[in-house]
C-alpha cells in the first residue's frame, strides 16, 4: 500500500509526521498522523499506542493538544492517530455533528447509504495496524486509547480483540451507547433497527459477555456535561465490579470533557500503557 508523507515536524527528539493513503476498507482517501520517539530512529523497534479520538475531531486535535509526544519519547513509544471518519466528497454525510463526517463510532455500517464507506472498525482493527507495523520501525505490541466517542471505540476494539493488546484506557468514554442519543442516533443510522446489531459495538454489553480481558483505565470528570446523559460510566463500573474486570476508574472533581483534561491526565495513561507495551 502507498502512502504520501503530507508534513514533518521534529518535536521532542522524535518525529510527528502526517500521512495520506487510500484505504481499501473505507473505500476513500484517509490520513493519520504518528509520533516516532527518538529511539525510533535509532534502530529501535517501539511499540504502538493508537488513539480514537471524538466527535467532530481529526487526528490532529490529539497530536496539538494531548502533549504527549515529551513522554511517549522518554519512554519510546510510538503514537498513532486516525482520523474519525472516512471524509471526501463522494462520502456520505448528514448536517449534524454527531453523525456522518466526523462521526464514524468506529463500526462496520451494515444500512445503506453509510456502509459503502463506513467501516471504520475494520479499519482501526485490521487495515492501519497492518500498514503500520509493515511501513515504521515499530513492534506488533499495541494499546489503545481514546476520548469520547473514541473512548467507546478503544474499549470495544479491545473487548473484542483482548489477545491483539496489552491494554486500553480511555477518558470520558461513551460507555453504554445503546442507551444513549448518541449511541441510539449513530447505531440506527449505521446498524439498522435490529437493537440485536448494535451489541457488538456496546462496551457495558460487550463487558458484560466477556471471558476475555486487558487491563484497563477509565479517567471521567465529575463536571462533564455529558456524563450523566450521554456516558453513562456507572453502567460499565457496575458491570466490571460483578465480572472482576481488571479495570480502574476515576473521577475527577472539577474536570469537564475537554482537551484541559485530556492534557492533565495523559502522563497516567501513557505510563500506564507503557507498564505492559514495555515488558
Amino acid at each position: 500500500m502507498s502512502i504520501e508523507n503530507t508534513s514533518v515536524n521534529k518535536s521532542f527528539g522524535g518525529w510527528h509526521k502526517r500521512y495520506s493513503h487510500h484505504s481499501k476498507v473505507l473505500n476513500c482517501q484517509m490520513q493519520f498522523a504518528i509520533y516516532l520517539p527518538p529511539q525510533a530512529s535509532n534502530g529501535e523497534k517501539v511499540p504502538v499506542l493508537y488513539w480514537l479520538s471524538g466527535l467532530t475531531c481529526t487526528d490532529e486535535n490529539f497530536m496539538q493538544k494531548s502533549g504527549i509526544q515529551l513522554l511517549a519519547s522518554e519512554l519510546g513509544i510510538a503514537i498513532v492517530a486516525p482520523d474519525t471518519s472516512p471524509r471526501g466528497k463522494d462520502v456520505a454525510d448528514a448536517d449534524s455533528y454527531d453523525l456522518g463526517q466526523g462521526a464514524g463510532f468506529y463500526l462496520n455500517a451494515t444500512q445503506e447509504p453509510w456502509n459503502k464507506h463506513y467501516h471504520m472498525y475494520d479499519y482501526v482493527v485490521e487495515e492501519l495496524p497492518a500498514l503500520i507495523e509493515s511501513t515504521f520501525p515499530v513492534t506488533d505490541k499495541r494499546s489503545i486509547s481514546g476520548h469520547s466517542m473514541g473512548g467507546h471505540g478503544a474499549l470495544v476494539v479491545a473487548l473484542r480483540n483482548a489477545a491483539a493488546y496489552q491494554s486500553v484506557s480511555a477518558f470520558s468514554p461513551i460507555c453504554h451507547p445503546s442507551i444513549t442519543p448518541w449511541g441510539k442516533k449513530a447505531f440506527a443510522a449505521y446498524l439498522g433497527r435490529d437493537k440485536a446489531l448494535w451489541r457488538d459495538y456496546d462496551a457495558s454489553i460487550l463487558l458484560s459477555d466477556a471471558t476475555d480481558f486487558v487491563p484497563a483505565l477509565v479517567d471521567q470528570g465529575l463536571a462533564d456535561e455529558f456524563l450523566k446523559e450521554q456516558l453513562k460510566t456507572e453502567h460499565l463500573q457496575s458491570i466490571a465490579k460483578l465480572k472482576d474486570f481488571p479495570i480502574q476508574i476515576n473521577y475527577r472533581e472539577g474536570y469537564d470533557h475537554s482537551y484541559y483534561f485530556i492534557s492533565s491526565f495523559i502522563e497516567s495513561h501513557l505510563r500506564f500503557h507503557a507498564k505492559y507495551l514495555k515488558k
